[in-house]
C-alpha cells in the first residue's frame, strides 16, 4: 500500500501551473527590481504593488511545490486569493484612477494585460487545481 501523504501532490497540470507561477515570479520580481531601482519617485504605488506582486507570485510557487503539506496548501490557497484580489482591485484602480495607477506600471495594472492577462487568468485556474486537489484528497 503507498501512502498517498508522502506521493508528490503536483502532477500534470499541477506541474504547468507551478511553472507559470515560477515564470510570473521571475518577471514580477525582474520588473519591480528595475522599477524602484530606476524611477521609484515616479510612481511609488504601483511600483511597491509590482513588488508585492512579485512576492505573492513566489509565495505562490512555493505553496504549490509543498501543497501536499496542509499548511502550504493553505497557504497556496492564500497566495491564489491574494492575487486574484490584487488584479481585480488593482486592474480597476488602473482604470478609474489611470494619474495614480499608471496602465503599465505594475503587472497588475488593466488586469495584467501586458502580460496577455496571465494575471488574471492564472489564480482562475489555480483555484480550480487546489479545488480539484482537496478532493482527492478527501477520497
Amino acid at each position: 500500500m503507498t501512502d498517498t501523504r508522502s506521493s508528490r501532490r503536483i502532477t500534470g497540470i499541477g506541474t504547468v501551473l507551478t511553472f507559470v507561477y515560477a515564470v510570473m515570479a521571475l518577471a514580477a520580481t525582474g520588473r519591480s527590481f528595475v522599477q524602484i531601482a530606476g524611477r521609484f519617485e515616479q510612481a511609488p504605488v504601483p511600483y511597491l504593488l509590482s513588488a508585492a506582486a512579485a512576492v505573492v507570485y513566489i509565495l505562490a510557487t512555493i505553496a504549490l511545490l509543498l501543497s501536499r503539506s496542509r499548511g502550504w496548501y493553505r497557504t497556496a490557497w492564500f497566495a491564489v486569493l491574494f492575487e486574484l484580489a490584487g488584479v481585480v482591485i488593482v486592474g480597476t484602480l488602473s482604470i478609474v484612477l489611470p494619474d495614480v495607477f499608471h496602465a503599465d506600471a505594475t503587472v497588475w495594472s488593466n488586469y495584467g494585460s501586458g502580460y496577455v492577462w496571465i494575471p488574471l487568468v492564472l489564480p482562475l485556474f489555480g483555484i480550480w487545481y487546489l479545488a480539484s486537489q482537496r478532493k482527492k484528497e478527501m477520497r
